[in-house]
C-alpha cells in the first residue's frame, strides 16, 4: 500500500467537495490547525492510530485539533477517514490538502528562520525582500526561530533557499580552509 497515494486521493476529493461547496477557505485553515496540532503534538499521532480508543473518541480529537465542529465539512471528513480504518493517515491527508489548495490557489509557501527572535520591523524588512523576488506571487509566511543558525538568517521559498546565517558562513570557511 501507498501511503502517498491514498492521502492524496481523500485530499482531492476533499478538496472538490469544499470547493463545490464554498468552504475550502475554512477546510484549508482547519487542515493548517489539524497539521501544527500534529506537528506540535506527536502523541496525536499515536492516539489517532490506538486500535483501542472509540471512533467517537478520535473524531472528537481530530475536530477538536482541527477546530471544527461536527456540522463541518472537516468533521464530515473526519468520520469518514475513520468509517474507512484510514485515520493513521489523517497527518498525510491534511499535508496532501494543503498542498492542492496552495496549488490550486498559487499560494507559495515561505519560511523565514532566524537565530533569535526579530523586531516586527526587522521582520517585515525581510518579508519585502521576499516580495520584491516572488513577484505579485500570494506568499504564506511561517516564522521560526533556530539558536543553531548562530546568527542570521534562512529564507526557504518553495525549492529555492537564501542561507544567510553565520552556520553557513562558518561551514563554508571550513570548506575554504580545508581545500
Amino acid at each position: 500500500m501507498n501511503d502517498g497515494l491514498i492521502p492524496n486521493r481523500y485530499a482531492k476529493a476533499l478538496y472538490k467537495a469544499a470547493t463545490e461547496q464554498g468552504t475550502a477557505e475554512q477546510v484549508y485553515a482547519a487542515m493548517k490547525r489539524l497539521e501544527g496540532a500534529f506537528a506540535a503534538e506527536p502523541r496525536l499521532q499515536r492516539a489517532v492510530e490506538n486500535p483501542y480508543m472509540a471512533a467517537a473518541e478520535k473524531q472528537k480529537l481530530l475536530t477538536t485539533a482541527a477546530g471544527v465542529g461536527d456540522d463541518k465539512l472537516a468533521g464530515q471528513f473526519f468520520a469518514l477517514i475513520i468509517d474507512n480504518n484510514r485515520v493513521a493517515l489523517a497527518r498525510g491527508m491534511a499535508l496532501a490538502f494543503l498542498r492542492i489548495y496552495r496549488e490550486q490557489k498559487g499560494i507559495e509557501q515561505v519560511t523565514i528562520t532566524t537565530a533569535a527572535k526579530l523586531t516586527d520591523k526587522a521582520l517585515s524588512e525581510l518579508r519585502k525582500v521576499v516580495e520584491r523576488y516572488a513577484a505579485g506571487k500570494t506568499l504564506e509566511y511561517d516564522y521560526r526561530i533556530d539558536p543553531q543558525l548562530i546568527g542570521g538568517f534562512t529564507i526557504t521559498m518553495e525549492s529555492k533557499m537564501l542561507d544567510a546565517s553565520l552556520k553557513n558562513e562558518l561551514k563554508q570557511l571550513r570548506l575554504n580552509l580545508l581545500s
